[in-house]
Formats: C-alpha cells, structure tokens, sequence
C-alpha cells in the first residue's frame, strides 16, 4: 500500500510523540544488533521546542518517522541524529526523505558547520551519498568527547575505545559545505562501487570483531584464522580531496 507522508519541522505540539520515538530507536537498536545513544522523552521533547527536528506523519495523522539535529565543536559540526522510521512504513522512501528534510533544516540552521554521520546500513550510506556525504575517516570528525561518550550506549563501544575512537562498526560520512563534491558526483561514485563497499563493510567489520571473538575462543581451539588484509586496488575514478571509501573501511 502506498503512503503519502507530510513530513514537518517539529514543534512543542508534536511533544507527545517523544515516548514512543524513543522507543522505537531502541526496541530498532536491539533488532539490528546494534547501538545507538539513547535519549530520553525529554531531550526529544527539547529538540522539538527548539526547532531542532523533523517528524512524519500519514495523511491520516499517524506517526511515521522521525530526526534531530545535534550540534558539537561549539557548532562547527552538526550531526543528524536519531533517523527512525515506524516499522509499518519502512522501505517505503520515508527514510530518504526525512534525511533530506533534516539537511535541509541544518543547511539552514548552521550554514557554516560540516555535517556528519556514523552508520553501519548500506541503505542510509546511500541516502548519505545523495545529499553530497563523503565517506571520510573518524579523525575527520568532531573530537568533541560530549559526541563520543553517547557511544557508551552502543553494543559495541568496547571496540570503539579499543581503536582510540579512530574506528568502530560505523562508516563515518561528511559533507563540508565549504570543501565538498556535488551530489551527482558523490551519487554516482556510490552507485558504481556499492557492492565492493559492501564487501569491504563486512570485511571491516570482521577485522574489528575477530580480536574480541578470539577471548571467547577455548583456550586449546584457537584457530588463527587469516581474513586477508583486506586491501583494495585503489580508489575511485575521479577521487579528489578525501580518500575512498575503502581507505574509510580499512583505517584500521
């Protein structure tokens, strides 16, 4: 069924919704094995007076999505934060444009500050891409430790310290309104290695999980197994300021 969605900047008439959004990002966290900083109703309800969020809904007025902005480096960064989607709408395109409609909020809002986002799903990496992100690694974001401590929450925080914060499940994306490609560029380079990015997404990940793994491991049944370097044959056709992608996964 087809669904036409009216998505919204928040306000204080929209406070009500926060439990269940909050809610949502967790109980969706926990589905995907992943982590997330959690936020109270509170913050959510905050964001929402202050302007700071975007929040969908059906024709028929039922809640459907929802995401913030938070600010670090005394607003030299922004990140959009917080993406959910109601299950019932999902791989409907309500994600995609949600994204759009908080870049467009933080363009306006912060027109000097970098945008940026971690994520581990292909799909929003893609969306990424089309609003002109770049994958850049971790030391290209906000060192800020405000930002890296709502980590803690994350499953996988442990590898995060373990790495210095310099990397961690998350692909780290960028759009740096001052230093940037265009959308079309960033779109097109995606489209033609998405499935290598894939591929090195996962090798990424194994490569991050295989220490922690090997502590589980009995005592006389260590295998010592070999994965590969993981190394790619070069970047992009066309890459300019940041490395590509594959250099971003295997910044290890």
């Amino acid at each position: 069924m087809e669904h036409n969605f009216k998505i919204l900047i928040a306000d204080a008439s929209h406070q009500d919704f926060a439990k269940i959004i909050c809610d949502e990002m967790e109980s969706s966290a926990k589905a995907r094995g992943t982590g997330i900083a959690k936020r109270s109703p509170d913050y959510i309800q905050q964001k929402m007076r202050d302007g700071k969020a975007v929040i969908a809904f059906t024709e028929d007025g039922i809640w459907a999505g929802f995401c913030y902005i938070e600010t670090w480096s005394h607003g030299e960064y922004v990140a959009n934060s917080g993406l959910i989607v109601s299950p019932q709408f999902r791989k409907s395109g309500l994600a995609k444009q949600i994204k759009k409609k908080i870049f467009e909020l933080s363009r306006k809002t912060y027109p000097e500050a970098k945008i940026f986002g971690l994520t581990t799903g292909l799909a929003v990496m893609k969306i990424n891409s089309e609003l002109g992100y770049e994958p850049v690694t971790y030391s290209e974001l906000t060192q800020d430790d405000a930002f890296w401590a709502g980590c803690k929450s994350c499953v996988n925080y442990e590898i995060l310290m373990s790495k210095e914060r310099k990397n961690c499940m998350c692909t780290a994306m960028l759009y740096d309104p001052k230093d940037h490609y265009e959308p079309e560029e960033t779109q097109q380079d995606f489209t033609k290695h998405s499935k290598l990015y894939e591929r090195f997404m996962r090798i990424k990940q194994w490569k991050l999980l295989a220490p922690f793994l090997k502590h589980h491991e009995p005592a006389n049944n260590k295998s010592g197994a070999n994965g590969g370097s993981g190394k790619s044959g070069g970047a992009p056709e066309g890459a300019k300021r940041h490395r590509s992608l594959f250099h971003s996964f295997l910044n290890f």
